[in-house]
């Protein structure tokens, strides 16, 4: 295993993140570590970065470096953006860095820039046609994918900060947020291939501010999971934020809970850039990313050949990086996945199920066991609150919270309703029904490999009137496996309407 730091010094805020790089192409995040350094304030006057933003910037690093030492982290990755990138004096700012932090800040292009975000974005969601648009401090990225090829991006040389900046001497808060959004609407103009999208194409929000808005929207809402990454949010719902956000001066808007203090002063012109964009782009909802550039870097670390081929199975490989993370037993959850994926097609006939359930009770296989990591003893529960916070990508947030309770209910009888409630707002009225399914399903698939064996290598499942006759195809004794899923009969009949026969 291999430890890194990356540092990501943007011209708003300086990040970062330590990850342990495990074998098999895997990574986890462990520590992270951020600081607003305003690097990019000020600097658009004459293009040098001010001597009170480079001691600040400095300060900062140092802190990271000790993090990083503290940490036992073997290797640094720094880069630079927007700021570093267009300024003047950047190679003194860089040797200065060096000199007194013993860190070597690698300067980024516009190109691989925009490229890190699009990694970052397309080896974690499974959004097969999106347009990016990520809010730096001192730059706009916006890039445009399908069948996750890149299709055209531009970096547009001004991000919240220098917006900001540009238009402080306005005589109140909303003329400014005006006048950000009329200029960055003539520069969308300017990319003519913007008007080529296809129609199916989906708004991915990347950076602070997306975060900071669904933070936001997350109390506004009373939404109950507290995961920004794929968040979906309706434009009308963006827009009565955002008006209520420019109505206010800086003071006000601090006290506003879900934004952060340090970036109160910058928030309006961020969300000005985002209603002049999905105003020109008629989009009605976009969702955000919690991947950027720095899981960019992370996943080109972890694999290589992300540098020139995207994930193909994102969900997958999000759920085998957690099953390893979580020191669940490999095999046996391939074994159950296997056996669950059986059950749920051959009883179709019973249940009539979409594939978009099949999809939820992979999930819940995979993470079935990872409670186990806490306490054995009433492990499902504690699989359900980690499934639930865990960053499952390839995954909509409805899907994420019906594999949690499908791996809650998997060794119970029935779905704890004062828990289900809180998440009512974000589940379907048919979707209790399910997961009470789902979770039979997966609470005999799981029986079926009770000694992690592997004896159980199939299925046949025959409907015959009012029962269902499950045979099974065995290496060895299986009689362990059999008798514990015959314990599952009861509830089998309850949710299904059928006795249970396993032979």
């Amino acid at each position: 295993m291999e430890r890194l730091g990356i540092i990501d010094l943007g011209s708003n805020t300086a990040r970062l993140v330590i990850v342990d790089m495990f074998t098999e192409n895997h990574y986890m995040v462990v520590n992270e570590l951020k600081e607003s350094v305003r690097l990019g304030q000020d600097m658009d006057r004459d293009g040098f970065l001010k001597p009170q933003r480079i001691a600040e910037t400095i300060k900062t690093l140092k802190m990271f470096k000790k993090l990083c030492d503290a940490s036992n982290v073997d290797r640094i990755i720094a880069v630079g953006t927007a700021a570093v990138r267009r300024a003047k004096n950047q190679r003194s700012f860089l040797d200065e860095i060096q000199v007194s932090c013993n860190i070597t800040i690698r300067v980024l292009s516009e190109e691989e820039e925009a490229f890190l975000v699009y990694r970052g974005v397309i080896n974690s969601m499974d959004i097969p046609k999106g347009l990016i648009l990520e809010i730096g401090g001192g730059s706009t990225k916006i890039i445009y994918y399908n069948r996750r090829n890149v299709l055209g991006f531009a970096t547009l040389p001004f991000g919240a900060v220098t917006l900001t900046d540009l238009f402080a001497s306005d005589a109140s808060p909303e003329e400014s947020a005006a006048h950000v959004e009329e200029f960055f609407t003539e520069q969308l103009k300017k990319l003519p291939w913007l008007q080529e999208i296809d129609p199916e194409t989906q708004m991915i929000g990347v950076g602070g501010s997306f975060r900071n808005l669904f933070k936001i929207s997350k109390l506004v809402r009373k939404y109950p999971l507290d995961m920004a990454h794929n968040y979906k949010l309706a434009t009308e719902d963006f827009t009565g934020i955002y008006n209520m956000l420019k109505a206010l001066d800086v003071d006000k808007r601090k006290k506003i809970k879900g934004l952060s203090p340090a970036r109160a002063d910058i928030m309006p012109a961020a969300m000005a850039i985002v209603k002049s964009f999905v105003s020109y782009m008629n989009i009605e909802s976009f969702t955000i990313g919690g991947s950027g550039l720095r899981e960019g870097l992370m996943v080109n670390q972890a694999m290589p050949i992300t540098t020139e081929k995207p994930i193909s199975d994102v969900l997958g490989y999000s759920l085998d990086r957690l099953v390893k993370y979580y020191n669940c037993d490999p095999k046996h959850i391939e074994h159950v996945m296997q056996l669950s994926v059986q059950l749920f097609k051959q009883l179709r006939v019973l249940h009539k199920f979409s594939r978009q359930y099949l999809k939820v009770l992979k999930i819940a296989a995979s993470l079935h066991d990872c409670g186990k990591s806490v306490k054995f003893y009433n492990h499902a529960k504690h699989s359900w609150y980690i499934i639930l916070n865990s960053s499952i990508y390839g995954a909509t947030h409805r899907e994420i919270v019906l594999a949690a309770f499908v791996a809650g209910c998997h060794n119970r009888e029935d779905v704890p309703m004062i828990e289900w409630q809180k998440y009512k707002d974000i589940v379907l009225e048919e979707d209790l029904e399910a997961v009470k399914k789902l979770g039979v399903l997966l609470r005999i698939a799981e029986s079926l490999d009770r000694s992690h064996c592997g004896l159980v290598t199939g299925l046949n499942c025959d409907v015959l009137g009012d029962s269902v006759i499950m045979k099974t195809i065995v290496t060895g004794d299986a009689a362990l496996e059999i008798c514990d899923a015959e314990k599952a009969s009861t509830e089998f009949k309850k949710a299904f309407k059928k006795n249970l026969e396993i032979l």
